[in-house]
């Protein structure tokens, strides 16, 4: 067998070259996969205290080229054990939670064959019980006894359903949309009038445009890459791109639309762009999120990862909310919110800058339709008073400059060269004139650089998946971020196995 099976563990999620063609080892072919659908079996076997032929599983796929052949052996391998399966053919990651929850299907698990924003020879497996997302340590139980390589077979015969799932998932939007607003004149098509444009490149969040706004009433023409095709050809489904952003903004202002929506490959993030062309992402659509969060609920702790802006936190604090910067992965900020909630402490969002947006009305699941679903409601009803959605964060602090560096580290010992150097930073700020570090750190070191060093702030953490320091810096004034830079190459420059050709 090609896999290491460790090495395919991402988080809390299961990523692995699936292609050939790429320069890269192919370590997730079907029979791999087979593998460790049995390893989800056997998880849910002892998480539930039942056998395989009692459970109900739902399986789903992005369109990556992969998809199809890694789905069939998913599927060879969950009715080998005796489960009854539901083929949901292409899906949203968010979606295929849901089968464990609509009534309907009552799902025992479920996976989605996904490798998010990756290059399309990429693939992997997000898995889903009841409570909600896999954790790693459920991730590692998986390939620990998928790296057994047995073989079972039940002796039941297994009940394959194909379903029509984002169909279903749609109608559930499209409800949520329709209650939200509450139009007295047009309950049925609330977004009449409105033009809105879904970009989804060419991942699976197409259907949005067809089976969600154009059934309440959007003009959704312009609308671009909606098509499923796995070699994503014109642009990668990723918010966080520059160039995918520069797409749906151009959309929107060629086609004078009033709104721009774009989604990741997998729809479990989401971005947008106004009537202006202004983009809404990152720390500005945590704000517009927050917004109207804390209308909802106000006071409410909203979670965030750590390099979010001052700017952010100022805004938060002044609606009434409570913001906690936390660390870095959607997993960790969601879970953050979850504990927040089980000590009586009330937090209604858990958000991440990449676009994982998790709300507690929603199972805390980070769910880009659902996003996209609130923001709409509110577009809906700001329209009544002839305000735009833009008006949210008008009062949001914009910083003048943002870097984000990638610092290689090149000693075989990565975490623990890492740490060090965190640590030595530490001191070093301690004895730089200007620097202050911030209270509450929950990963790396956070710097506040005072108007004559910067004006702004720059974060150090070792990077979650590769052999990197992240290195997030904003100034509030122009030429703030080379100020503070040329003070961090002064400390950096005597580690020779960090590679800073980044930084310089």
């Amino acid at each position: 067998m090609l896999a290491n099976y460790n090495k395919l563990q991402n988080g809390s999620d299961i990523r692995g070259v699936a292609i050939d063609g790429a320069g890269k080892e192919v370590n997730l072919i079907p029979e791999v996969a087979k593998f460790i659908s049995y390893g989800f079996v056997k998880l849910l076997e002892n998480k539930i205290n039942t056998k395989g032929k009692n459970l109900k599983v739902a399986v789903g796929m992005d369109s990556r080229l992969s998809g199809p052949d890694l789905k069939a052996t998913v599927i060879e391998g969950l009715t080998d054990l005796g489960c009854s399966v539901y083929d949901c053919g292409m899906a949203t990651t968010p979606a295929m939670f849901m089968t464990t929850v609509l009534e309907n299907y009552k799902c025992d698990g479920s996976i989605m064959i996904t490798a998010s924003h990756l290059p399309y020879y990429y693939n992997g497996l997000k898995f889903f019980t009841r409570e909600g997302g896999c954790e790693k340590e459920d991730i590692q139980s998986i390939l620990s006894i998928a790296s057994k390589e047995e073989s079972y077979y039940g002796i039941n015969s297994s009940k394959i359903s194909k379903v029509d799932f984002i169909d279903e998932y749609s109608k559930v939007l499209v409800n949520i949309i329709r209650n939200g607003v509450s139009s007295k004149e047009n309950y049925n098509q609330p977004l009449v009038g409105f033009k809105i444009i879904v970009d989804a490149g060419n991942g699976a969040g197409g259907f949005f445009a067809y089976k969600v706004l154009e059934v309440l009433g959007a003009d959704i023409s312009g609308s671009q890459f909606t098509e499923p095709d796995g070699r994503f050809p014109n642009h990668i489904p990723n918010p966080e791109n520059e160039e995918a952003m520069e797409y749906i903004r151009n959309a929107v202002l060629v086609n004078n639309a009033d709104l721009g929506i774009i989604f990741d490959t997998d729809v479990d993030r989401a971005a947008i762009v106004d009537s202006n062309g202004r983009e809404i992402n990152k720390n500005a659509l945590i704000a517009l999120v927050s917004s109207i969060i804390l209308e909802e609920h106000q006071s409410s702790i909203i979670v965030t990862d750590s390099i979010t802006s001052t700017g952010l936190g100022e805004f938060i604090n002044k609606l009434g909310g409570i913001h906690h910067r936390f660390k870095r992965g959607y997993r960790n900020v969601i879970n953050e919110a979850v504990r927040l909630n089980k000590e009586e402490k009330e937090s209604y969002l858990a958000i991440e800058t990449s676009g994982h947006a998790a709300l507690k009305e929603n199972y805390f699941l980070d769910d880009g339709a659902y996003l996209i679903a609130k923001i709409l409601i509110k577009i809906a009803k700001l329209n009544e008073e002839g305000k735009r959605i833009e008006s949210l964060i008008k009062d949001l602090k914009m910083p003048w400059e943002s870097s984000d560096f990638r610092l290689e580290i090149k000693n075989d010992n990565v975490k623990d060269y890492g740490a060090k150097i965190i640590t030595d930073l530490q001191n070093y700020v301690k004895s730089t004139e200007g620097f202050s570090i911030v209270n509450n750190n929950y990963e790396g070191v956070r710097v506040t650089c005072d108007k004559t060093n910067g004006d702004g702030w720059f974060l150090l953490r070792l990077s979650l998946h590769e052999p990197v320091l992240a290195l997030n810096i904003e100034s509030d004034i122009k030429g703030g971020n080379q100020l503070i830079v040329d003070k961090l190459v002064i400390f950096l420059d005597k580690y020779n196995e960090l590679d800073l050709s980044d930084i310089k």
